[in-house]
């Protein structure tokens, strides 16, 4: 019997051509796994386009209660921002899929694991990072970093030669990816830092600020310990939160975003990424920690919030360093519990107010008006402290100028 080689999926152009290229190239079965984090109509048509390329078989793994629960909602909760702007959603839908990948490879005895992620690309070294960590005696197979195919018209008669049909449109080349998360563009004039692009033919989740509607939306979020519960008073999960906020953030162009970001492999990309649902979660999220984290946490869980994007960035979820600040920030949550409104306009979002039974705001404390609870004479002996150090430099500099 033939080896088995398990293939990360997605019925585009490039796992297209891999099918037929394993099977010529190492006599592999070719075993497509579809991994679904919500690409919705991405979906469609694919068993028959796996087999008619020569797949065996093809699983089609449903994994977006997974995703969203154990992936994006602790990202959510770590506050993670990728150099100022990516929230992170091709990033970080590659744990749970190349997890499941190694899952099937495992049920099915497979030898190796192949993906169609390029040699210049961020998503190699996600892929390979996870099988190592999960299944380290599972072989790699990369074709772009193997193969004489060097662009898409090599790709297309490659496979008009063996009679495959080619999924690609003509007038629609850029290079996407999509989740319930988010999705990105990639590609074609965005490859110009340049250009200004073409939002009305690019976006798909979203419209324009200028296409949004006129009058503002107001939306409530409510939060257990850092995890979404309820949208506008109705309980639901965090994964049909996650739906209906991709719908109000989109119809107000909440969450799109241009981007020149510094790739693993060390060059620099561009790309558009929306992500309407996300952005509003993390600006709920963040609004509630201003009023239940004290100072020393919320600086604190700043610093290392950058150091949990580039990890997820990297592929590096299975790692001990990530597993340690999730304990962390897991532990921070505890508190962030309560509501957050907000109002949305054209691409804007304004804090509406927020509440928490753990408020350390305290209006005695912080009004105008003088309380018991804080004496304006003791700042003068705070500042004489405070200010020591910048003091005494300030004498010495005046000795060393006699």
């Amino acid at each position: 019997m033939s080896k088995k080689v398990i293939l990360a999926y997605s019925g585009g152009l490039d796992t297209t051509v891999i099918i037929p290229w394993l099977k010529e190239n190492y006599d592999y079965e070719v075993i497509a796994v579809c991994v679904d984090v919500g690409q919705g109509k991405e979906l469609d048509g694919l068993e028959e386009r796996a087999i008619s390329s020569g797949a065996s078989k093809l699983y089609i793994e449903n994994v977006i209660d997974e995703f969203v629960e154990d992936y994006v909602v602790p990202m959510v909760q770590s506050g993670s921002v990728y150099e100022g702007k990516y929230l992170l959603g091709t990033s970080i839908a590659r744990p749970v899929i190349t997890k499941k990948l190694v899952e099937i490879a495992l049920k099915e005895g497979a030898e190796a694991i192949c993906h169609g992620a390029t040699g210049k690309g961020n998503d190699q070294v996600r892929f390979e990072l996870t099988i190592k960590a999960l299944a380290p005696h599972l072989k790699i197979i990369a074709p772009w970093r193997l193969w004489d195919i060097r662009s898409r018209d090599d790709e297309i008669a490659y496979c008009k030669e063996r009679d495959i049909d080619v999924p690609m449109k003509d007038d629609d080349s850029y290079s996407r990816d999509r989740n319930l998360w988010h999705m990105s563009h990639e590609g074609l004039d965005l490859e110009d830092p340049q250009a200004e692009p073409n939002y009305d033919q690019l976006l798909q989740l979203s419209v324009t600020p200028e296409k949004a509607p006129d009058e503002p939306t107001y939306i409530e979020i409510e939060f257990d310990k850092g995890i979404p519960v309820t949208l506008n008073g109705v309980s639901m999960s965090a994964k049909d939160m996650l739906i209906e906020l991709n719908n109000i953030g989109g119809k107000n162009g909440i969450g799109i975003a241009d981007i020149v970001e510094n790739r693993i492999v060390g060059m620099k990309s561009r790309g558009v990424y929306e992500t309407p649902g996300g952005t509003l979660l993390y600006y709920a999220h963040r609004e509630l920690e201003y009023l239940c984290l004290d100072k020393q946490t919320l600086a604190y869980k700043e610093q290392i919030g950058i150091k949990f994007a580039e990890l997820v960035y990297s592929g590096e979820w299975f790692t001990p360093l990530r597993e340690a600040i999730s304990a962390f920030v897991e532990k921070t949550q505890e508190t962030v519990t309560g509501k957050v409104k907000l109002k949305l306009y054209k691409g804007n979002i304004m804090s509406a107010g927020s509440t928490s039974p753990y408020s350390l705001y305290n209006e005695d404390i912080a009004s105008f008006t003088t309380g018991d609870l804080y004496n304006h004479k003791d700042a003068e002996g705070f500042i004489n402290l405070f200010g020591l150090p910048l003091r005494v430099r300030a004498m010495m500099k005046e000795n060393m100028n006699q």
